[in-house]
C-alpha cells in the first residue's frame, strides 16, 4: 500500500458557504473520516487555521528569517489534508472524490515518496 497527501484548497473568490451549508459540510466530513477508519485506509487527518494564522521560518541561510503570515501570497492555500493508505492511485482519486464531496472543496492527491528500503 503506498500513502497518499489528499490536501484539501481553499481558493478566494470561491463562494462562501452559509453558516448551514458549512455545518452539513462538518458532519459530511465527520462521516467521510469515520468511513476512513473502518475500511482502515485512514492514517492521519487535520483541518487547518486560515493562512494568516501562518508563521514561516526560513533557515535555510547563514541567519534565521521569522516572518508572519503565509509563506505564498498564492490565491489558493491548504485548508486540510488527510494522508491515506490506497492501493494505487486510482483507489486514491477514489477517496478523493468522496473527501471533495465531503468537504466542498478541491482536493489535490499526491503519493508519498517511497523510503530508501522500500524502492
Amino acid at each position: 500500500m503506498t500513502q497518499y497527501l489528499l490536501s484539501v484548497i481553499h481558493a478566494e473568490g470561491l463562494p462562501h458557504l452559509s453558516e448551514d451549508e458549512v455545518q452539513e459540510s462538518f458532519t459530511s466530513v465527520d462521516a467521510f473520516n469515520h468511513e476512513l477508519l473502518a475500511s482502515g485506509r485512514w492514517v492521519f487527518a487535520g483541518g487547518l487555521q486560515p493562512p494568516s494564522s501562518a508563521t514561516v521560518v526560513d533557515a535555510a541561510g547563514a541567519d534565521v528569517l521569522i516572518t508572519d503570515g503565509p509563506f505564498s501570497e498564492a490565491k489558493e492555500q491548504l485548508g486540510g489534508f488527510w494522508i491515506v493508505e490506497a492501493a494505487d492511485l486510482d483507489e486514491a482519486l477514489d477517496i478523493a472524490k468522496a473527501g471533495s464531496a465531503a468537504c466542498r472543496n478541491p482536493v489535490e492527491v499526491r503519493p508519498f515518496q517511497a523510503e530508501p528500503d522500500q524502492a
